[in-house]
């Protein structure tokens, strides 16, 4: 059933985010304020190499205080487009420069909250090229993307985008290398 908009408006707003009161309507008539937050979208890469490993950043989230693996992706700028964020955010936060970027995934990883987007992409390898500039990993690795099961099931993986990506990548690749369809 499909609830009725009738406006919004903001209450907080920051270069972040902007949190929002919409004024809804349920089917049955029932009308209240519902908070939501927009964001800029954001869009990731998922490298994975010949011998079937994918390029992760092991960090730290504060707001849940939990560690854990990563792709590399961040926020979509003003004037480019998903894909170029993408490719700059892994040469940021890596230090490689990703191979030709494919569309992998679009997701929204909290609907009923935020309306924000994330651009998930597959990259056929990756290319180093130097250190991060934009060091927000304390460790970057290549990990064999058959391990993605287990490091989520342990908790290894916090990321609903960064789980979504590896499973994803393993269902369609069967945990091929680069190249792999």
């Amino acid at each position: 059933m499909r609830w009725t908009f009738h406006g919004e408006r903001s209450i907080y707003r920051s270069p972040w985010l902007d949190v929002r009161l919409a004024d809804v309507e349920l089917p049955d008539g029932r009308r209240f304020e519902h908070h939501l937050v927009r964001v800029r979208p954001s869009a990731g890469v998922a490298a994975i190499d010949a011998l079937g490993r994918v390029l992760l950043i092991w960090r730290h989230r504060f707001i849940p205080d939990t560690w854990g693996w990563e792709i590399p992706g961040g926020r979509v700028e003003p004037g480019e487009d998903a894909a170029q964020a993408a490719a700059r955010e892994v040469l940021e936060e890596t230090g490689w420069r990703p191979g030709p970027l494919h569309p992998l995934l679009e997701l929204r990883p909290s609907p009923g909250l935020t309306d924000g987007l994330h651009h998930i992409f597959r990259a056929d390898g990756a290319a180093r090229v130097g250190e991060p500039t934009d060091v927000e990993a304390e460790r970057i690795e290549w990990v064999p993307l058959s391990a993605a099961p287990e490091l989520i099931a342990r908790g290894d993986v916090g990321s609903a985008s960064t789980a979504s990506a590896l499973l994803y990548l393993l269902t369609t690749t069967g945990g091929e290398g680069a190249g792999a369809t």
